[in-house]
């Protein structure tokens, strides 16, 4: 069994100093004011009782996070080094882009996980799988987006943190293979497939999430490399799809890459349309990119105004009518959870909050998050968890903004309940239904690049981690604030 692609499960819930793209260390943005807002999004706090400190402090709960990783680490090693997922359970492997084609997904998600862990020896050992091994000339067809956040991110995050050149080489071969999926575009936006031997692209029926989230992988690769037409080919495609908001200012999620034409009237934060707003705040804070900044103003202001729904005293955002603003749908998916951190990084910590309380109130209601709810009643729509990273991917970013011990109080839970319900034979699995704690049998890459990550820097004070200026992608990846 293969995890879902991240930002496509809507149907779960049933609907150096380069021209152009500026130096990083110049690009010092400050914090946007909140938007206004039909209400002003301030929620009590759900989940707000204090937990016990733990023994031995925070630092014993991250000495106890890098114990769970090297375990989990040796699990993989011994049982199926090279290929993209272990089956913990059973003690299998799987392949996650092309079966029967390993591409070692797991390694290069881990490798910079690995290095902030100050485990060397590993790091060390999945850099040289990489460099033996990794190739991209496979003639067959790739997810853009997956490829992009995961393989490329990998690469770039572990070049970020290791100078070692090879990594940028291979990020450099694969960026120029998954560029081909842009530059063959009519408008920019990229198809959502790629071969990426013979360049033969395919299925332009695509998504907001998977059109507007490559702006920090390829500016990164842009910047490193001194070339800027990655940075400028995301960029473009970001412009098509932010030039045919409708009225309102919202966006439709779904869309077509030949022609530009919005298929359907749906606009959502969650998926298929969550990281392009994230890496529009993203690409302004890594770069300084005025025009992105300028973008995401637009956009959060509208959604602000037309999806935010407070019910209960929580606040969520509804799914709407993006030409009409009416009310669509009172589902949430748990890969929205992200959005109450990427409110406080822009500024907007009340809303951040209470939107993490929101979530919070689902925690305490089941443990383990399931994969969607339906938030009036708080009912799971979806009863799954594929070891999903977001609520702690908030918490940590509303710890940054406020150092109030509760996120990492509410980290340090989502981290108990992950050991509870996914610890088995030799790893962490996902789960078929919280409610009952019945577990499936794989762990998906993108867990060893975030929460992981996320545990590890809210607990730890990580030596190697800069906790005043950094940068995380969306898949966790470190491409600013590595301390070598």
């Amino acid at each position: 069994m293969r995890d879902l692609p991240r930002r496509s499960v809507l149907s779960l819930l049933g609907a150096a100093g380069l021209a152009g793209v500026p130096d990083v260390a110049a690009a010092q943005p400050s914090p946007s004011a909140p938007p206004p807002s039909a209400s002003s999004g301030e929620a009590p706090s759900a989940g707000a009782q204090a937990l016990a400190p733990p023994p031995g402090g925070w630092r014993a709960v991250a000495e106890d996070v890098r114990s769970e990783v090297r375990w989990a680490w040796r699990s993989y090693v011994d049982r199926a080094f090279g290929h993209d997922q272990i089956k913990p359970v059973s003690g299998g492997s799987e392949e996650f882009f092309v079966p029967g084609h390993p591409m070692g997904l797991t390694i290069v998600e881990a490798l910079d996980t690995l290095w902030l862990m100050e485990l060397d020896a590993e790091f060390a050992e999945g850099v040289r799988w990489v460099k033996s091994h990794l190739s991209f000339d496979v003639d067959a067809s790739f997810q853009v987006f997956e490829t992009n956040i995961r393989m490329l991110g990998g690469l770039l995050s572990a070049y970020h943190v290791s100078g070692d050149g090879a990594l940028l080489a291979l990020a450099r071969d694969l960026g120029d293979r998954l560029l081909l999926a842009f530059t063959k575009s009519p408008t920019g936006i990229p198809y959502r497939y790629v071969n990426l031997r013979t360049g033969a692209v395919s299925s332009p029926e695509t998504n907001l999430a998977e059109t507007g989230t490559y702006i920090t992988e390829f500016g990164s690769l842009s910047k490193w490399t001194g070339d800027r037409k990655y940075y400028n080919a995301a960029k473009k495609a970001f412009k098509y799809t932010f030039d045919r908001r409708t009225s309102l200012g919202l966006l439709p999620w779904d869309v077509h890459a030949e022609t530009g034409a919005w298929r359907n009237r749906l606009a959502t934060i969650g998926p298929p349309a969550d990281s392009y707003y994230e890496y529009l705040w993203d690409g302004w804070h890594l770069f300084g990119d005025r025009d992105l900044k300028a973008w995401w103003d637009v956009l959060i202001r509208a959604i602000l105004r037309y999806q935010s729904d407070v019910v209960s005293g929580r606040l969520w955002f509804a799914q709407v009518d993006a030409f009409t603003g009416r009310r669509d749908a009172r589902t949430q998916s748990e890969l929205a959870a992200f959005f109450g951190g990427l409110l406080a990084e822009s500024g907007d910590v009340a809303r951040g909050r209470a939107y993490h309380d929101s979530w919070t109130a689902v925690q305490d209601r089941y443990g383990v998050l399931p994969e969607g709810i339906n938030y009036t009643s708080l009912r799971p729509t979806s009863v799954g968890n594929q070891l999903r990273p977001e609520y702690a991917d908030g918490a940590l970013f509303l710890w940054l903004a406020t150092r109030e011990e509760v996120y990492r109080e509410r980290a340090h839970r989502h981290y108990q309940e992950m050991k509870r319900t996914s610890r088995t034979n030799y790893g962490y699995t996902i789960l078929r239904d919280v409610t009952t704690g019945a577990q499936g049998d794989f762990c998906p890459g993108y867990w060893w690049s975030e929460q992981l990550k996320y545990y590890w820097l809210i607990f730890s004070d990580s030596r190697r981690f800069d906790y005043t200026s950094h940068y995380l992608s969306t898949e966790g990846n470190i491409f600013l604030g590595a301390r070598r």
